[in-house]
C-alpha cells in the first residue's frame, strides 16, 4: 500500500507517543499519597509538596498531568483531589483500584523514575540526556544524528503548520535558533520564497542538519551556523529569531538569558518567535502539554511554559508586543514579541 504524504495535523500520533507516562504518573501519585493528602483539604503546592516530602517543582508538574487526567483540580492555587481520584484512588476508599492498578508498578521503569523525580528533581534519565552536553556546545557526531531524527519526526507537522501562518510574509532573514534537523527552517523557505533561513546549532547538530537541508533542495536558501548559543555572541541581520522547543528544555533563568542574546542582535522591530506547546495558566492542562512537560521533567532542566510565563521571560529582557496564536492542526502556539 503507497505511504501517504505528512498532513499538517499529527494529534493523534501524540496522544500515542505521551499515552504512557498517564499511569506512571497516577501510580508515582499513589505511592507518595498524593490523592489521600489532599482528599479532606486543599493545600497549595508547596504546602504539599512538604507534607509528602517530595520536590515542588516536580509535584507541580505531575499535578499538572493528574489535573488533565481529570483526578485532582486546583482552585485559588490550591489542589484538591476530585470525587473521580477520592472514590477509586484513596486508599481508603471502598472502591479503590490500588490492586489492580498497582500491583505492577515496580516493574515499570517509569513510574521508577517518576518517583526519582519527585524525590529529587530529577533522575538519571535528565543526567544521561543531550543537556548537559548542549550546555558545553560538545554533542557528539552519533548523538547530534540521533537526536536530529528524533526532532525532526515529531516536527514534520508541525513546521508545516507554522509556515502557513501569515506572520512569515514580512520576513526576509529567519535565524532558527537551536534548530535540529533545520525542519522549520526548511518548511519556512519552502513556503515564503523571499525568505531566507539559518541554523544555529552546535557545530555536529550543524552537520546532521546540513543533511536534511541537502535533500530538500533549498542549500541556497536555508544554511547552518556552528555556534555555542549560550556563550557566543549571535549574529545580527535577521529580521527574526525562532525558538521551536528550546524554551521548554531550560529554566526560566536560561531562558532569559536566550532571550536577551536574541534581543541584542535584532534589529529594531525584530521578532522573537516561540513555538511551544503551552500550558494552561492554571497549569491544570491541557492533556498533551500536561504529558509533554513529565517528558520534559524526565529529560531536561524545563517544562511546558504557560503564556502568562513567557511573556513575563520576554517582557523582562525588554520585548514588547507579546501575543500568542495557534499554529493550526496538532497542540502548538507561535508566541511572537517585537524589539522596540
Amino acid at each position: 500500500m503507497t505511504a501517504l504524504p505528512a498532513t499538517s495535523d499529527d494529534g493523534a500520533v501524540w496522544q500515542l507517543w505521551l499515552s504512557p507516562y498517564f499511569l506512571p504518573t497516577v501510580t508515582a501519585a499513589d505511592e507518595i499519597g498524593t490523592f489521600a493528602a489532599i482528599s479532606d483539604e486543599a493545600l497549595a503546592t508547596a504546602e504539599l509538596a512538604d507534607r509528602l516530602g517530595v520536590n515542588a517543582r516536580a509535584l507541580a508538574i505531575h499535578l499538572g498531568l493528574l489535573a488533565a487526567l481529570g483526578l485532582v483540580e486546583r482552585r485559588e492555587g490550591r489542589w484538591r483531589a476530585t470525587a473521580l481520584a477520592r472514590t477509586w484512588l484513596h486508599p481508603d476508599a471502598e472502591g479503590y483500584y490500588g490492586p489492580l492498578l498497582f500491583g505492577f508498578r515496580d516493574s515499570q521503569p517509569l513510574h521508577r523514575s517518576l518517583l526519582e523525580t519527585l524525590r529529587t528533581g530529577t533522575t538519571a534519565t535528565e543526567h544521561a540526556s543531550a543537556a548537559a552536553e548542549w550546555e558545553r556546545g560538545a554533542l557528539p557526531q552519533e548523538m547530534a544524528h540521533r537526536i536530529a531524527a528524533f526532532m525532526n519526526s515529531h516536527s514534520v507537522a508541525s513546521s508545516k503548520a507554522a509556515a502557513r501562518l501569515p506572520l512569515f510574509a514580512g520576513v526576509g532573514s529567519l535565524l532558527d535558533v537551536g534548530g535540529g534537523s533545520g525542519v522549520f527552517a526548511i518548511e519556512f523557505a519552502r513556503a515564503w520564497p523571499a525568505l531566507a533561513a539559518t541554523v544555529l546549532e552546535i557545530d555536529t547538530m550543524c552537520v546532521a542538519a546540513q543533511a536534511y537541508v541537502d535533500r530538500s533542495g533549498l542549500a541556497g536558501r536555508v544554511n547552518t551556523l556552528p555556534l555555542d548559543m549560550f556563550r557566543s555572541d549571535w549574529p545580527e541581520g535577521h529580521d527574526a529569531h525562532f525558538f521551536s522547543n528550546i524554551f521548554h528544555d531550560w529554566t526560566a533563568e536560561t531562558n532569559r538569558l536566550l532571550a536577551g542574546k536574541s534581543f541584542a542582535a535584532l534589529p529594531s522591530g525584530g521578532r522573537i518567535l516561540l513555538h511551544e506547546i503551552l500550558m494552561d495558566d492554571d497549569g491544570c492542562g491541557p492533556l498533551i502539554a500536561a504529558a509533554f512537560s513529565v517528558l520534559m521533567l524526565l529529560g531536561t532542566r524545563g517544562k511546558q511554559y504557560s503564556f502568562t510565563e513567557l511573556r513575563e521571560i520576554l517582557e523582562s529582557t525588554g520585548f514588547v508586543d507579546v501575543r500568542a496564536e495557534r499554529t493550526g492542526g496538532g497542540w502548538y502556539s507561535l508566541v511572537s514579541a517585537r524589539k522596540p
